[in-house]
């Protein structure tokens, strides 16, 4: 666990408090975004006095970039186990603009076409379908989870009109991990294909696309570098590469032509032509270098450190009443490093902020860019969900979000579990040290 830690930046940084007291900042934020390695400031540093623009540039540092870009696709094929003969790699500013870019290059003329996402997604995999297709939702069960039986029931509905089926690899408000290629095997069964938001998948546990695979290979993953310890601003749409063969970019511009008159263009071949204006050769070093960490650590070590993690948290949690968990933690099979929570007559918003006031404790509270998703988990009647829609984002009904990552100790854990325990037994106190900041 220590050794781990060592890995990242920032771990030791004192942050102040209102009281004007320092500690040392506590993040268990990391669904959100994760600290960086300190590998990937180093590779950065290293190479910034090689920094160039990439692509046709003859000089030395330019063609040293270019060949470093492009390079970076063979790293990112050998970590999910794909063929690049076979599947196109795009780089994109995240998985929101990767999830944009592949409904853009998905749409027919046949507006009849159906997208079939499911109710736990987070909203970069819900809205860019909305106007685009016919859009139904997979349901869930009472805990929260993806009803396979519907699923199937849906592909027999539609039949050959689904385009796609579209799902997050883990969801970002529970934690729950989905049975990816079982999903894949029912939609290749159907003549449809599978699209995965792996922004909460591709860090914690290996991945494998399984190309070769008949039925269980993942025909599209989307995922971004600031989830997996690797800032500035990378993502990566992966899909078949006859994909992306035909059809215009949605950002025509530099770098996405072959050629071009006053009247005609010739688009230039994928990915580039995906790849508008001044590719972020910043940002793809970082991923690579996070990439190269990861593996060096081995993917199936952070899974089980995080899952290590994850049922300490619970069972200590567990231990404390008032508190309500929103996730139905039994054998913590499918269960990864998120736990979404409330205190009893405490709002989210104010359980989020004691915890940073009075011990620099960051955790995200609210609904986490799937409030359909947070509206059912917490069972509000549509009547409740139509009075919020003109009320302040802090006052609206959420959860509080613990995330955990790789180098979060127990130590930490316990000062948290201390923390709320502390919350709990002086509630009365706390509403009015902070009667001026509860939500309406």
């Amino acid at each position: 666990m220590k050794k781990l830690r060592e890995y990242i930046l920032g771990t030791e940084q004192k942050v102040p408090l209102p009281d004007g007291r320092l500690t040392t900042y506590i993040n268990f934020d990391n669904a959100a975004t994760t600290p960086p390695f300190k590998s990937v400031m180093e590779k950065l540093n290293e190479f910034a006095p090689w920094y160039s623009s990439i692509h046709r540039g003859k000089g030395y540092k330019s063609r040293l970039s270019s060949q470093l870009y492009e390079k970076s696709r063979d790293i990112i094929a050998d970590f999910v186990n794909i063929n690049r003969n076979k599947y196109c790699i795009v780089f994109t500013k995240n998985t929101t603009e990767a999830i944009n870019k592949l409904s853009y290059r998905l749409c027919t003329d046949r507006k009849d076409k159906v997208i079939l996402t499911t109710e736990m997604e987070h909203h970069s995999n819900d809205l860019p379908w909305r106007d685009k297709y016919t859009v139904d939702y997979i349901s869930l069960d009472k805990r929260g989870r993806l009803s396979l039986s519907d699923l199937e029931a849906k592909l027999i509905k539609y039949k050959d009109r689904v385009e796609l089926v579209t799902v997050t690899g883990i969801s970002n408000v529970t934690g729950y991990l989905n049975p990816i290629h079982r999903i894949a095997a029912m939609a290749h069964t159907y003549e449809s294909r599978i699209m995965v938001d792996g922004a909460q998948l591709v860090p914690h546990i290996p991945v494998n696309m399984k190309p070769v695979d008949p039925v269980e290979h993942i025909d599209f993953l989307a995922f971004s570098a600031h989830k997996m310890y690797a800032p500035f601003g990378t993502g990566v749409l992966i899909g078949p590469q006859d994909t992306f063969n035909n059809g215009c970019p949605e950002y025509p511009g530099g770098g996405t032509v072959d050629f071009v008159t006053r009247d005609d263009v010739i688009w230039d071949n994928p990915p580039h032509k995906e790849e508008a204006g001044t590719p972020n050769i910043m940002g793809v070093i970082a991923l690579v270098e996070a990439i190269k960490t990861m593996q060096e650590i081995k993917m199936e070590n952070i899974e089980n450190q995080e899952k290590s993690l994850l049922q300490y948290t619970v069972n200590k949690i567990r231990k404390i009443p008032d508190i309500k968990l929103y996730v139905s933690y039994n054998d913590f099979k499918n269960n990864t490093a998120i736990i979404p929570f409330n205190i009893q007559g405490i709002h989210h918003e104010l359980t989020a902020r004691i915890l940073a006031n009075e011990a620099g404790v960051a955790v995200r509270n609210g609904c986490f860019c799937a409030q359909p998703y947070v509206q059912k988990i917490l069972n509000i009647p549509d009547e409740d969900i139509d009075s919020h829609r003109n009320s302040s984002h802090q006052s609206r009904p959420g959860l509080v979000r613990i995330s955990l990552g790789l180098y979060n100790t127990k130590e930490e854990i316990d000062i948290l579990v201390q923390m709320l325990k502390k919350i709990v037994e002086n509630s009365d106190y706390y509403l009015r040290k902070y009667a001026e900041q509860i939500p309406d």
